[in-house]
């Protein structure tokens, strides 16, 4: 059932860049160090000290703009924002204001990741992506009993890129995808871990609805707008922009002439995970309440074409262009190629060895799927560590091609865990190819196509249930032969149709 309502939601994402050192300090960048160990009198922002910017910082923040396809500025500028919290030492912080190194860029994500459902596009566009220094951490006793709050002053200071979305995404659906976008092109440029548990990945979600309303002149009543803070995991983003979605169309259906924006303030709100509901805390700064003026200390930063013709050819391939050629060169669908994509480059590596392999795209994919993802994630291992390498896998799934899937299951859960080869697990398990061989099994596959002339119509229209027919003919003549073959093959004659 459709909401009577259109969610309009922006995404402000912080992005904690890998660099060595702080953004304007030498101090270390690195998490999980003892409280307040890396500090200086720049991140402290004692009187008299002077900020260096990281040249690392500023190049790795260009690299990502790039990818966003932001538009590059020449000329740009430090600026200091000023505002109080008490794990801001200075009081401000350096950021960018009216003269952002990027801006006016946008990124391509998919919606519905499904494979019965496909996937439908979306870009979304980008204001500006600027860096700036994070904040130190506020660590509050949260057991009730009224303890005492500690401030960590070691985060003071580190290389944010903050990168603000504009307002077009219309579900939470689509604010999980967008995130999971960038964490991936973050990643795989090496820009950064984006780790939300360590914070290296942040994001506030900007949210307001359009109600339809035939009496206004847009046609649609907007509510107030509610930045929401405190999302620490996909989940919570997903949970907190339906939530707060339903409770703004309560609160306008109650009052609905004065719950509008420009009527109402923009709020701030946190995201209660454990109650699962947002919280207001406090009404919105607008950019004057922040007094912006250049930081007299850092000097302007110029960039030439050069720089950014030199930072592109470093990139190497992107994964919206991997996803494309995935499914161009080796006949994937949308969804396989998206799948291997999102598990990073080593894996789509792994994949095309198989594939040149094998020759066969999609029976490598297939093959991934069903037993290197699932090893992985039992063994909580990295691509880079799989003790199977790409030619042994290839070799293995030549060798079971006839084998029943949970015997392929079977026998490669014994190489595994006893570090053996193929040939080794089928002496050890028993476990042998059957007798059919493919050629023989497709032979049958053409035949069984040619007898059923109206289940091959109806798999044509639509009705892909209708090919279940044809294998069953195919099966009852072949005792004994492995389902998942006899699949393979016959949707591949049947694309032939």
């Amino acid at each position: 059932m459709a909401e009577p309502y259109k969610i309009v939601i922006g995404l402000e994402v912080h992005v904690q860049l890998l660099t060595k050192t702080k953004l304007f300090c030498g101090c270390r960048n690195q998490f999980g160090l003892p409280p307040n160990t890396a500090t200086c009198p720049v991140c402290l922002g004692l009187p008299g000290s002077l900020p260096v910017m990281n040249r690392t910082a500023f190049q790795l923040a260009l690299r990502a703009a790039l990818a966003l396809n932001c538009q590059m500025a020449s000329f740009t500028k430090w600026d200091r924002k000023q505002y109080y919290y008490p794990d801001l030492p200075k009081n401000y912080q350096i950021s960018q204001y009216d003269l952002p190194f990027s801006a006016e860029g946008w990124l391509e994500i998919n919606i519905h990741p499904d494979p019965k459902k496909g996937h439908t596009p979306k870009r979304v566009g980008i204001i500006r992506a600027h860096l700036e220094e994070d904040a130190g951490k506020l660590l509050h006793d949260e057991s009730g009993r009224g303890g005492d709050s500690r401030v960590d002053l070691n985060r003071t200071g580190t290389p944010l890129l903050e990168i603000v979305s504009k307002p077009e995404m219309n579900s939470a659906e689509e604010a999980v995808a967008y995130l999971e976008e960038i964490r991936l092109l973050m990643r795989e440029l090496g820009v950064s871990d984006c780790e939300m548990q360590e914070g290296s990945l942040r994001c506030d979600a900007n949210v307001n609805l359009h109600i339809p309303r035939s009496d206004e002149p847009h046609g649609y009543a907007a509510t107030p707008l509610v930045e929401i803070k405190n999302l620490n995991s996909f989940r919570s983003v997903g949970r907190a922009i339906r939530y707060e979605a339903e409770r703004q169309f309560s609160a306008f259906q109650n009052d609905p002439q004065n719950y509008r924006i420009g009527r109402l303030l923009k709020t701030t709100a946190g995201w209660d995970d454990a109650r699962g509901r947002t919280e207001v805390q406090r009404h919105k700064e607008e950019a004057a309440d922040y007094r912006y003026f250049p930081d007299p200390d850092l000097v302007p930063v110029t960039v030439s074409p050069e720089q950014i013709d030199a930072v592109r050819r470093e990139m190497g391939e992107l994964p919206s262009q991997q996803r494309v050629r995935l499914q161009t060169q080796y006949g994937l669908s949308p969804y396989d190629a998206n799948v291997l994509t999102a598990k990073g480059r080593p894996m789509v590596a792994y994949f095309e060895a198989v594939a040149t392999i094998l020759n066969d795209g999609k029976q490598a994919s297939h093959r991934i799927s069903d037993l290197v993802f699932p090893a992985l994630s039992e063994r909580n291992e990295e691509m880079e560590s799989f003790p199977i390498r790409a030619t042994e896998f290839a070799g293995f799934i030549q060798a079971t091609a006839t084998l029943s899937k949970q015997d392929r299951v079977d026998l490669f859960t014994h190489m595994l865990e006893q570090g053996v080869n193929v040939a080794a697990a089928m002496e050890a398990t028993g476990l042998k190819p059957a007798t059919f061989d493919e050629a023989t099994l497709r032979a049958a596959v053409i035949a069984a196509i040619g007898n059923n002339p109206k289940a091959v119509a109806d798999y044509q229209s639509g009705k892909t249930a209708a090919a279940n027919r044809i294998k069953g003919e195919v099966l009852k003549a072949n005792k004994g032969a492995p389902n998942d073959l006899v699949q393979r093959l016959l949707e591949e004659e049947l694309a032939k149709q």
